[in-house]
């Protein structure tokens, strides 16, 4: 038996239309920029400036790369040809940019080579002036595209995030008064907590106990901690349950559900194809700085080595970023794992009640989304649905399909 959660084969990511604006406002800003800088280089005899306008075409280019993109995802989504829909056109697109920004890193390299061996005369005053205006353009494309959120350029690994989101504090109005009963899980093992200031309730007049989907009990003892109850073991993941709280004085019984989601992984969410671009303005910028610390030192104290030294400083970070790039968006048109932590999550869950998970493929449909196909063997009477329930904890799960075998 199999079934999926959607039939929707649309996966693009939360602001893509937003981001596709954002690309065509920047690519006008550089193509002003490149007209004004080589008409004016034409008119006033500066070979510096129509070569910076040569290279803000360059820098327009790769953009367009990023906003055809988007333009051609958005049009396409609906597309039945895409069996699981342009999200990932992206990512392609990202891969691309990764590629070309690669061999601009080498031309720089290069270049900046020939310049040890082959130095050249610089005119200090025109081309520091022509490199601060293009680390303004870059600033500004930067701003225009981020539109004041932060984004992660690939620095390194991935940042860390918290696991869960919980639906975890429920307030409860008692015989005995009111009570809170929550999940704690700030920097410690998650445990339960019943809060009972101002209350005379020992440990031994409670008695907590949670049930499961499956119909799986456990009872969890409690010890007072001066102003509440802890319980003394750990709660096992998922925390997706009824908890059962009976108190004995009172002669009550409450029952209060407990459940969990888990946000999407970052890689998940990322959007590689806006990522691809800021990382473009960003060497451009990086690039601009650096020639400006460069050639003013250089100026300054005569130091002519500096400019090959910053030339080759420069292609190094935009090496490292084109690396990280084509690292991430590879792993993605690969289709691999995209986040093992939530998979096995998604293991222990499904197995939780004596279940067997036999196969489980996780991969990245698009920013934001991830596809899942699980087969699973139970000897209980169970079709998809109730694993499909299960794994609506997982929000970023957009397209499942889940098989179930009898054992």
């Amino acid at each position: 038996m199999a079934d999926s959660f959607a039939h929707s084969h649309v996966f693009l990511g939360e602001g893509h239309e937003t981001n596709e604006r954002r690309t065509w406002m920047v690519i006008a800003l550089c193509s002003v920029m490149m007209v004004a800088e080589i008409v004016g280089g034409l008119l006033f005899g500066s070979i510096a400036l129509v070569a910076d306008g040569m290279h803000m075409s360059t820098h327009a280019s790769a953009l367009l790369l990023a906003a055809l993109a988007y333009r051609y995802a958005r049009r396409h989504a609906d597309d039945p040809r895409f069996s699981f829909g342009t999200g990932k056109l992206g990512d392609l697109a990202g891969f691309t940019s990764a590629i070309i920004l690669a061999m601009i890193a080498l031309l720089i390299g290069y270049e900046a080579l020939t310049r040890f061996i082959w130095p050249v005369q610089i005119h200090y005053g025109e081309v520091i002036p022509i490199a601060a205006l293009g680390l303004v353009v870059n600033v500004a494309s930067v701003l225009l595209l981020s539109g004041g959120h932060d984004h992660d350029h690939g620095h390194g690994r991935n940042r860390v995030e918290h696991d869960h989101e919980h639906d975890q504090v429920h307030s409860l109005q008692t015989g005995a008064g009111p009570l809170t009963l929550e999940i704690f899980e700030d920097g410690v093992p998650p445990r339960f907590r019943l809060c009972c200031a101002g209350l005379d309730l020992r440990a031994e007049d409670v008695t907590l106990e949670t049930v499961r989907t499956g119909g799986a009990r456990r009872r969890f003892a409690l010890a007072a901690r001066g102003g509440y109850l802890e319980s003394l073991d750990e709660i096992p993941e998922p925390h997706a349950f009824t908890a059962r709280l009976s108190l004995e004085r009172c002669g009550e019984t409450h029952e209060v559900a407990f459940a969990e989601h888990e946000p999407a992984h970052a890689a998940a969410r990322r959007d590689n194809n806006m990522r691809a671009a800021i990382v473009h303005v960003l060497a451009d910028a990086a690039v601009s700085l650096l020639v400006i610390v460069g050639l003013s030192l250089a100026w300054a104290l005569g130091w002519t080595f500096m400019d090959p030294v910053v030339g080759l400083a420069g292609a190094a970070v935009i090496a490292a970023w084109a690396y990280t790039l084509v690292r991430d968006t590879g792993a993605i048109l690969l289709d691999m794992n995209p986040d093992r932590g939530m998979a096995e999550r998604m293991r222990a869950m499904v197995e939780a009640d004596g279940d067997r998970l036999t196969d489980l493929h996780l991969w990245r449909l698009g920013p934001g989304h991830l596809g899942a196909i699980l087969s699973v063997a139970t000897r209980q009477q169970r079709g998809a649905d109730y694993y499909q329930s299960l794994l609506k904890r997982f929000r970023a799960l957009s397209h499942v399909t889940v098989q179930v075998q009898r054992q």
